[in-house]
């Protein structure tokens, strides 16, 4: 009988710590999910314009002359403005937010799920060893997400960049899938770009969650709330933000540009593949050219920032509140 209730006692101390862990994945998800939507939405339309600015050399309608080039970031907010009305800045939006929620809140619970099957190094007798597992958590997390909304990404793009004040291509993200998948390329064209958007998402998220859980460690506020530790942590969020941003933006655009061609016929096609997408915009455009929009998308981090001090402080506040 002993051994039985021994039995009992620690099958009910497994399932109450499955419980606990399927509650705290169910907090990150939705802490994540929410701070990641409310972020997005008030960075839409410098999030427009990076888009813009980064995909009009592979824009037909830019290469046909139909729309002028735009010439840089006012002249992009201008004339979305002026084409299209205030609204446009959020075309696409919604399909960001559906793209989004998923995205974020796996990218966050994971970490932390993916972060516990790590060994776990000391910051202060083994920082390199500590920063790789930061690093490798995070970039994990990041390309297993991105792998399940992809052809959402691929939407989000292509609403943004249509651009001008005539007829648009597609009539919202259903329309946008639709024609792709049943064009030329098929339902594998919705993937275009798949390749060096993971090297750029492990490179990216590995970057921004590695570097943020590092410096946060350093940070004697990370644990308190109050004024001053919510100003610490975004400001920690927003080095992590920048520099992975920089880090990864060549690998966006190159396929940024590849999804911009994914409803064209192979043979129609300005770039071949990924290796020779990147080749072409060094040749025609220089270093520079791989970095256009990387402005706007420095701005746009701000956003990214938010999102990750929002994170913590909203999971902060549920957990206080249990």
């Amino acid at each position: 009988p002993s051994s039985l209730n021994s039995n009992n006692s620690c099958g009910l101390i497994k399932i109450a710590k499955m419980a606990k862990t399927g509650s705290d994945f169910v907090i990150d998800f939705l802490a994540g999910g929410i701070s990641g939507a409310i972020s997005k939405t008030a960075t839409a339309p410098i999030e427009r314009v990076k888009l813009i600015i980064q995909t009009q050399d592979a824009n037909p309608k830019i290469i046909s002359g139909e729309v002028a080039r735009y010439t840089g970031m006012g002249d992009a907010f201008k004339r979305v403005a002026s084409e299209q009305g205030i609204g446009a800045f959020w075309r696409g939006n919604l399909t960001n937010i559906i793209r989004y929620f998923p995205t974020q809140a796996f990218n966050l619970a994971f970490k932390d799920s993916i972060k516990k099957a790590f060994p776990k190094y000391n910051k202060d007798t083994d920082f390199w060893k500590f920063f790789g597992t930061q690093l490798a958590s995070g970039g994990a997390a990041g390309a297993a997400s991105l792998t399940i909304v992809y052809p959402l990404d691929y939407a989000r793009t292509r609403l943004a960049s249509d651009v001008g004040s005539g007829k648009q291509q597609f009539n919202g993200l259903l329309d946008c899938l639709k024609k792709t998948a049943t064009g030329p390329g098929g339902f594998f064209s919705l993937y275009n770009g798949y390749g060096p958007s993971v090297a750029g998402i492990i490179a990216y998220r590995g970057a921004q969650f590695g570097l943020n859980d590092t410096i946060m460690a350093f940070n004697p506020y990370a644990k308190e709330q109050g004024l001053i530790p919510i100003i610490s942590k975004f400001i920690v969020a927003q080095i992590a933000v920048t520099a992975s941003g920089l880090v990864a933006y060549p690998f966006d655009t190159v396929r940024r540009r590849l999804q911009m061609q994914s409803d064209k016929p192979p043979e129609e096609r300005i770039y071949k593949g990924t290796i020779d997408c990147g080749i072409k915009i060094l040749k025609d455009e220089g270093p520079a050219g791989m970095f256009k929009g990387a402005l706007a998308n420095i701005f746009r981090g701000v956003g990214a920032s938010l999102v990750l001090v929002l994170y913590g402080e909203i999971k902060l506040m549920i957990e206080k509140s249990k």
